[in-house]
C-alpha cells in the first residue's frame, strides 16, 4: 500500500498545505489523522515518490511535512503496445482505468474502415482518467497514446504485430507478443484482412463473441499479467 500516492504539483516541497476536495478526500473519506504518513508524486517528476507526515488537521486545511524523497518507478515488467481500431470514446474511457492498472504501455488508435468517423479522441481527458487509476494502483508511468490513419500505416511501422481475430489459432503462449492489433465492432473489412494476411493471427479460447473493449481487456490481461 505504501506506493499508492496522491498527485500534487507541489509534491517535493518541505511542507504541503492541502485544502478543498483533497482535504475532504484525505480526512473525511480516507479518515487520515495527525501522525499518518502519506505518499505524493508531482507530475513533472513523477518517478520520485515523496513521503509526508500529517502534522496538523484543521476544519478546512491540513499541513504535512516532508519525510523523504526517492526514485520509485512503478510499471509493468512486460511491455505491451496495443493497436486499437477506434470505437466509441465512451467505451474506451470505461476500460482505460483497467488497462492502466494492468500495465499496458502504449495504445495506438487506428481509423479502420469499420470505425465510425464521428468519434473524437480526447487525449487530455484520457490523461485525467489515467491519473485517477495511477493514484489508486501505484503506477508511475502514463500510457502513451498516438493515432494512425489506417491499418496499412500501422502495420508498415509494426510489421511483427500479432492480430486478434476470428480464426482457428487459439494461442496458448503469449510470452513473445509485444504488439497486438485489435479491431473495432464487426472486425476487419475484407480489404484489411488482405493487408493482414501475412501476420500471425490468434483468438482466445472462448466460444463467445467479444466486444472490442472486452477483447482489449482480455488480451492485455493474458499478455501482461
Amino acid at each position: 500500500m505504501a506506493l499508492i500516492y496522491i498527485l500534487d504539483d507541489e509534491a517535493g516541497a518541505q511542507t504541503l498545505q492541502i485544502r478543498g476536495d483533497l482535504h475532504k478526500y484525505l480526512i473525511k473519506v480516507r479518515r487520515h489523522k495527525e501522525g499518518d504518513e502519506l505518499s505524493f508524486r508531482a507530475r513533472q517528476n513523477i518517478e520520485i515518490l515523496h513521503n509526508y507526515k500529517l502534522e496538523s488537521v484543521e476544519a478546512r486545511s491540513a499541513e504535512l511535512s516532508l519525510i523523504s524523497s526517492k526514485v520509485a518507478e512503478v510499471k509493468s515488467k512486460k511491455s505491451l503496445h496495443i493497436g486499437w481500431c477506434i470505437i466509441d470514446s465512451n467505451s474506451i474511457e470505461k476500460v482505460l482505468p483497467s488497462l492502466c492498472e494492468i500495465g499496458v504501455e502504449k495504445i495506438s488508435f487506428i481509423a479502420c474502415e469499420r470505425s465510425q468517423k464521428n468519434f473524437k479522441l480526447d487525449f487530455k481527458r484520457f490523461e485525467r482518467i489515467q491519473e485517477a487509476a495511477m493514484q489508486q494502483c501505484g503506477r508511475s508511468t502514463y500510457i502513451e497514446f498516438d493515432t494512425y490513419k489506417n491499418i496499412k500505416e500501422f502495420i508498415d511501422k509494426f510489421p511483427h504485430a500479432n492480430v486478434f481475430d476470428f480464426c482457428e489459432n487459439s494461442l496458448q503462449d503469449y510470452s513473445d507478443i509485444k504488439t497486438v492489433l485489435i479491431g473495432c465492432e464487426g472486425g476487419f473489412s475484407s480489404k484489411e484482412r488482405e493487408l493482414l494476411s501475412s501476420l500471425k493471427r490468434f483468438r482466445l479460447d472462448t466460444p463467445m463473441v467479444l466486444r472490442s473493449e472486452s477483447a482489449v481487456l482480455a488480451v492485455a490481461s493474458k499478455i501482461v499479467l
